[in-house]
């Protein structure tokens, strides 16, 4: 099929890379400018941009696709389908309409659960325990259209952002490369999405990371998870941010212990109370340090049974 592709992420990376394996004629990658990174600001491609250099794509990167001058140059390419994969843009009316086949999304949850920008770290940080692709014929809302083509997959209890990203991204790349064998093969059917069962997945913010121990302890797991590696959970000690990155949650409580409590200092692991259970923390990074082990932490940070992690407990 004659493709003109659009995306920006490592997640839209599998769905390109998947495409070429399988023979399409990518006409055109559409992806989001360069941006300035790192402490000297310099520009750099996003990552669909390196995989369409790598295999000789044409590449094509409007500040906004919405413009005159990016339909024009849209309109150049007679495609028989757009495939869509987290491009960060907004399509209009008018370029949904260019294809003679549509356009087509894939979105990494099971539609019509979790539309919109971060549904891989809200089904984690919601304790769901399955999530998926699925393919949809785009229209004017936000992953509102019609469903053609989807697949579940399991989500592990030590599964975070990072892992689950990865495996949707590779199941990405199937399902598309499956649905336009169905779209060629005239086998596929279009399902419109229940709106009484759907539900949102806003954008992720850093203010979202701060832990609130009073809450459960395998709660508060989820969102550690759902925000790993970024934007990162958190807390503070000493008056300094502490990064928490890999915990485990247990059923014990611990009577008199106040939410946030250091109650335990181990040689590898620290034990924090929570509002019920508690976690045993395993990896962490203070402030201006590098991500550690909690044994390697304890080499250098004195930490003792009755401290309190947060805002008010590091005063």
């Amino acid at each position: 099929m004659k493709i003109v592709f659009m995306g920006t992420p490592d997640f839209a990376v599998g769905a390109l890379e998947a495409l070429v394996q399988a023979g399409h004629d990518i006409l055109l990658v559409v992806t989001q400018p360069d941006r300035p990174k790192g402490r000297n600001s310099q520009p750099v491609f996003p990552p669909v941009k390196e995989c369409a250099l790598k295999y000789h794509l044409p590449v094509f990167q409007p500040e906004r696709i919405k413009r005159p001058e990016a339909v024009e140059e849209l309109k150049k390419y007679q495609a028989d389908v757009f495939v869509v994969a987290a491009f960060g843009q907004i399509l209009s009316q008018e370029i949904l309409d260019m294809p003679n086949q549509g356009c087509l999304n894939i979105h990494a949850s099971l539609l019509p659960k979790y539309r919109g920008a971060s549904p891989i770290q809200h089904v984690i940080i919601e304790g769901e325990n399955t999530t998926g692709i699925t393919v949809q014929m785009m229209n004017a809302g936000i992953d509102t259209g019609d469903i053609l083509y989807s697949r579940e997959i399991s989500i592990d209890d030590t599964d975070n952002y990072e892992t689950l990203h990865n495996k949707l991204m590779v199941l990405g790349g199937e399902c598309i490369v499956e649905t336009l064998e169905a779209m060629k093969q005239e086998k596929l059917s279009r399902t419109p999405q229940d709106d009484s069962q759907s539900s949102y997945a806003p954008i992720i913010k850093k203010e979202m990371g701060e832990l609130d121990f009073s809450k459960r302890s395998e709660e508060i797991d989820r969102l550690i998870r759902g925000l790993t590696p970024w934007p990162s959970a958190y807390t503070f000690y000493k008056g300094k941010q502490l990064k928490i990155w890999n915990v485990k949650p247990q059923q014990e409580d611990f009577i008199g212990a106040m939410p946030g409590e250091i109650v335990k200092v181990e040689k590898d692991c620290l034990v924090i109370a929570c509002g019920k259970g508690s976690l045993i923390v395993y990896e962490l990074q203070l402030e201006g340090k590098k991500r550690m082990s909690c044994h390697d932490f304890l080499l250098g940070v004195r930490v003792a049974p009755g401290e309190i992690l947060g805002k008010w407990g590091s005063m």
